[in-house]
């Protein structure tokens, strides 16, 4: 009989289980029938950039984070699918640190090879999963944007793929109500020019706050402050950027920290994170958890243990990205195909009881990186996903953290070689602060025309800050 598998999302998680019963198809699996809903109108999930905010052109909340000028936060070696290099993508070797444009063509590279749109529902946000006990069948109610119309489906098994960085957290300070600028959550972040000139605060001392303060110094704001509740960042920061703890409150357009200090600012960004928000789902299959590297009630992070007809992908915190899908997605194929037993309820939870208290103990980054890692591991020894150099990723994340304390500013210049084909990365034609272009073509050529411009603005930003 075959299986009628509905996938949630066709973002990276989504495009990688559909990859995943692509290549058992290949090599002569038993029919299954995927039917992906996908509330965007294209693929790619948070790299599916858009310059809207707020709602979409359906009144649908817009799902993508991302803004002009992302670059890539970490090495891409450490995020290479092991079935499809850069280099099989791209025809050679490029920098390790691409744009977001870069990193998009290239995750859409390998399902175009895989020709799995077709399984794709675009505009069909899903608005209710129910379960029928008696049946063992998912109800799937969906809105169809195309045609305006809300029908319901029947499926064998649900896999939510809708990520958890698209709903702010927001909390909320004394004196936004009457606050003399702007205040914005990182989620409606899509232009660092916006703030050019301007003296911003950022909530927040994680990669949002980082990052988004690292673009705005970039593209010419005349100081960044960044507040922390618990732990300054602690990189070394330009002269016009500061850490100071925790914003107390504002008063017209001033800033007051609870450490007595004060600071005038013109615009205020919440770099504080993202709710695991499931509307669509009932309380007996939504998943409650905060960010973190093991969510309970997930056997194997993957496999909802109230319901093993159900799984969640890439809900964890995150050092591996696309790799770690995949090895998740393959995982969770390979149960629907019956090729994995799961052990009872109570075996599932022992198990997961022992992944939490392992990740409870964990306290450094090099921790963190490498219980990721044997996670990574014990999926992926389980399935027929290409093995692939984990100990190598994990030192290459920390050679990127180490770099990273070396220059905060120049982290993006270094290079590294890939795990997948043991190709050193080429060092970057531009380096990072000089590369104000961050299309596809810039990046792959050499757009020398705008060094000039980018000495000359960061001239004008020193110049004020002093």
């Amino acid at each position: 009989m075959t299986k009628r598998v509905a996938i949630i999302g066709a973002g990276p998680s989504g495009l990688a289980q559909l990859r995943a019963f692509q290549s058992a198809a290949e090599k002569g699996a038993e029919d299954v029938e995927l039917t992906c809903f996908e509330k965007q109108s294209d693929w790619g999930g948070q790299w599916n950039y858009t310059w809207q905010t707020g709602l979409d052109e359906n009144g649908e909340p817009v799902h993508s984070s991302m803004y002009r000028y992302l670059w890539s936060n970490g090495p891409k070696e450490c995020l290479e699918f092991a079935d499809y290099s850069f280099e099989e993508h791209f025809g050679k070797p490029i920098a390790s640190y691409p744009p977001r444009a870069v990193l998009w063509d290239y995750i859409k590279g390998r399902v175009e090879k895989a020709n799995v749109r077709r399984f794709i529902r675009f505009n069909c946000p899903v608005r209710d999963v129910s379960h029928d006990d008696a049946s063992g069948v998912f109800t799937v109610t969906v809105h169809d944007h195309n045609t305006d119309t809300v029908t319901s489906s029947t499926f064998d098994h649900v896999i939510v793929a809708s990520g958890h960085f698209s709903t702010p957290n927001k909390p909320e300070f004394d004196g936004f109500t009457d606050f003399n600028g702007r205040v914005l959550h990182a989620h409606d972040f899509r232009d660092a020019l916006e703030f050019a000139g301007k003296d911003l605060l950022l909530i927040g001392s994680s990669y949002s706050a980082e990052d988004i303060g690292s673009q705005c110094y970039k593209y010419g704001a005349r100081s960044i402050t960044t507040s922390y509740r618990t732990a300054p960042m602690g990189f070394e920061w330009p002269d016009n950027w500061e850490e100071k703890p925790l914003l107390e409150r504002v008063s017209g357009n001033t800033a007051y920290f609870i450490d007595g200090t004060r600071k005038r600012v013109d615009a205020i960004i919440l770099c504080t994170g993202y709710l695991h928000h499931f509307p669509f789902l009932p309380d007996s299959l939504r998943l409650k958890t905060n960010n973190r590297l093991w969510p309970l009630d997930l056997y194997q992070g993957v496999v909802w243990e109230d319901n093993p007809q159900m799984f969640y992908l890439g809900m964890q915190d995150q050092w591996y990205t696309f790799n770690m899908f995949d090895a998740q997605a393959w995982f969770v194929r390979d149960v629907i195909l019956g090729r994995i037993s799961l052990p009872e309820k109570a075996e599932m939870q022992r198990d997961s009881a022992e992944w939490r208290a392992r990740e409870e103990a964990l306290d450094d980054d090099e921790a963190m990186i490498r219980f990721q890692g044997d996670y990574v591991h014990r999926l992926i020894e389980q399935t027929d996903y290409p093995s692939f150099d984990i100990e190598g990723v994990n030192q290459t994340f920390l050679a990127w953290e180490q770099h990273k304390h070396d220059g905060i500013m120049t982290f993006r210049d270094r290079s590294y070689r890939s795990l997948m084909t043991g190709t050193q990365a080429p060092p970057h034609h531009t380096r990072w602060l000089d590369a104000m272009d961050d299309s596809l073509e810039a990046f792959l050529n050499d757009p020398r025309e705008d060094r000039p411009a980018s000495r000359k603005a960061r001239a004008t930003s020193s110049s004020k800050s002093a």
